[in-house]
Order: structure tokens, then sequence, then C-alpha cells
């Protein structure tokens, strides 16, 4: 997305693979303490058997190390219910620069004693540090998750139903994604998946996770009675059983292999105010006109993370010039941040000021000089290239 774990000029690359041993797991707790180098999916089965889950859920979970996923703060499907891995992640084993072992490996939950050194770490894209072990906070396992897909007529009626989500779902509501018809049409066109509900112009996936599936499913059918009675929502669908559910998440799940299909993507992956998450998406399919062949917008509406996506025939300067800077100026206007979950890398370190105040920006620099002063980690990535 944003090359910050693609080599680039001269890099020696570092695999943690080999270091993939879970060190604990305390059952009452829910604390899992592991080496960097284990596979997503695979702590997910570990904990699944012993009737727990990974705060974080990601398309890449077959080949995506927990080290990496602190390293890069990433985001998922689970964040609106579980939180950032800034909550989650009680410690951390880094080794510094000099090849210092900072051992913070702590399984509190609270503690309170000098600076939080961990935040320096989780989302520093490597910069900082190398994660050698994690120690993370783990949820019970949902006994009941009930997924529902909805077709809605506006982006108005997808945030009046987000509202009534979440006063009626609370604390069983686990994700509120959204699509545009463009969206549902590339998944339709390139992967043959069908559309469960009658056409409309956004569709809203809610989920459901909890502990009773007779009262979770109750109030779900509830709150679908409201938003179709209401006007919100023009047709839905609900799944209880596994298999209906991993097909309407399919249908969230594999735009971006649909967008892939559809020619070169110009991605952007952005936080804005959820009232203004749209207009975006609006505004530059006037702006590029048929330059593009599409303009579609997606993502984490709970969080407020729009994935917003441009396709064309092929790569096109012309094109690009008309994206770029005017995406990051219309979100820094809007006071957004030009990245929501991707992080800088590569590709996205020169833009940091429209998210970040000069101070703030002098400041990382500072912290990267202290912590690496020969800049041998991760080098040419997340800060701004120095005059």
């Amino acid at each position: 997305m944003v090359g910050g774990s693609v080599p680039v000029f001269d890099e020696i690359i570092l695999s943690t693979a080999l270091m993939n041993q879970v060190i604990s797991f305390h059952d009452v707790s829910g604390i899992l303490v592991c080496q960097a180098g284990c596979v997503l999916e695979e702590l997910s089965q570990y904990l699944q058997e012993r009737d727990f889950i990974m705060p974080l859920d990601l398309g890449a979970k077959g080949s995506c190390h927990i080290g990496g996923n602190v390293a890069t703060n990433a985001g998922g499907l689970r964040f609106l219910r579980y939180g950032s891995l800034r909550g989650t992640v009680l410690g951390l084993e880094v080794v510094l620069a000099d090849g210092t072992i900072l051992n913070c490996l702590t399984s509190l939950r609270k503690d309170n004693t000098g600076y939080d050194l961990k935040q320096l770490f989780i989302g520093s894209e490597g910069t900082l540090g190398i994660i050698t072990a994690v120690s993370i906070l783990c949820p019970p396992r949902p006994k009941a998750v009930n997924v529902a897909f909805l077709g809605c007529p506006g982006f108005a009626e997808v945030l009046q139903t987000f509202s009534t989500c979440k006063g009626m779902l609370g604390e069983i509501l686990s994700a509120f994604e959204f699509m545009d018809a463009e969206c549902m049409q590339l998944v339709g066109q390139h992967l043959h998946l069908t559309n469960p509900v009658q056409e409309s112009p956004f569709y809203v996936l809610v989920e459901t996770s909890g502990s009773s599936a007779g009262h979770d499913t109750e109030k779900l059918t509830s709150v679908l009675e409201q938003v179709l009675n209401s006007g919100l929502v023009s047709d839905g669908t609900i799944a209880t059983d596994q298999r209906k559910v991993q097909m309407l998440w399919a249908l969230r799940e594999r735009i971006t292999e649909a967008l892939s299909r559809d020619g070169y993507v110009f991605k952007y992956d952005i936080s804005l105010p959820v009232e203004r998450l749209y207009d975006l998406v609006i505004d530059l399919r006037t702006r590029v006109g048929p330059r593009a062949k599409h303009v579609v917008g997606y993502g984490h509406l709970g969080d407020g993370n729009l994935h917003l996506n441009v396709t064309a025939e092929a790569f096109s300067q012309e094109l690009l010039s008309a994206l770029e800077p005017y995406v990051y100026a219309w979100t820094a206007e809007q006071r957004g941040s030009v990245s929501a979950e991707h992080g800088l890398g590569f590709k996205k370190k020169n833009v940091l000021g429209y998210s970040k105040p000069p101070v703030a920006v002098k400041m990382m620099q500072q912290l990267k000089a202290l912590l690496d002063p020969k800049g041998i980690l991760n080098p040419y990535k997340t800060l701004p290239t120095q005059a």
C-alpha cells in the first residue's frame, strides 16, 4: 500500500519468521505473550482452541506476522469493537539500533510508571527498533456471530443506520462496514459474487458478536425492522450460520481483489469526520471525469476510515496529478488523516505535513535521531526527506 515493508534501494532484509513461538497464554486474563514472527492466523487458531480470539483481524492474516502488525499499528475489521493495538498491546520486547534489548514485555493491564515506551514502537514501521516479542490482551471468543447485509438509498441513510445500530445494538456491535454501488458492481463483474439484496446506491454490513445467540438475533432483527420501516434501508438479509456469514463478508473483504482486476488502481486510505466521509468520492468523480474507469468508496464507517480507490486502464501521470496533492489537501481541510491504518512507508512520508504540525514532525525526527543515529532501521521510510 505505502511501501513501508518494501526494500527500495540498498536495504538488508531481516526476517523474524523463525521467531514463531507462543511464550505463554493465561486463560483467566486472556493475555498472550508470543514472538514477533508468529503468523496472525496461526495465533487465531491457537486462541480459538482456548475459546479466545485475537483483537485484530486482517485480510492478510494467513501471511502477516504479529510483529509487523504491531509495527504498523494494523487496523482491520475488529477495530470498532476492540480498538487499536495501542490499547490491546500490553508490552513489547524490542531490539534497538545499537543492539540493546529493551524488555518491556509486561503482562500487566495497569502500569503507570513513567513514559509508556512501547507506544513509541507501535506504528513506527520499524524505524525506531525491531519488535521481537509481544504481550497482547485477547478477548473471549464470541459464542454468537450474526451479520446483516443492507441496501441503503443514500449516504445520509447509511449514517442514520449507523446511529440506529449503535443505539440499539450497544455492546454487541462489532463491525459496521459500507460500500458503494460501484464496489458491488465490480465484485459481481470480476469475481462473480451475487448481490443478496436488491440494487441500491449503498450497502452496509453490520456484524454483532455476543454471548447469547437468541438475544443477539432478536436485537439485530429488531434493528432491521426499525430501519426498514423508517425507510433508512430498502432491503436486507441476516446470516447466522457460518457459511452465509462468510459469504456476506466476502462481498466486503474481496473488493480490493475486484479492483485489482479492473486495471491500474490509485489507492488512498484516509480518516475523515463520518458526515463528510463520502463527499470526497463524489467530488473526485466530477474532478477526474472520463480519465478514470471507476472512483469508488468503501471502508470501516464505524471508524471514519474511507478506502478511496480510482481505477484506470493503465497508470497515467495526468490522472495522478489530478489526484495528488488534491486528495491530501481536501483531507487536511477536514482535519482528517492522510493515512488511517496503512502508515506512511516510502510513498506517503512526504505528505505527513498534511496531518501533523511542523513541531510534531520535528519531534519525530529528533526521536529517530536519538534512537537510530546512523539511520540503519528501515531507512527512507515514514519521515519526510530532510533538506
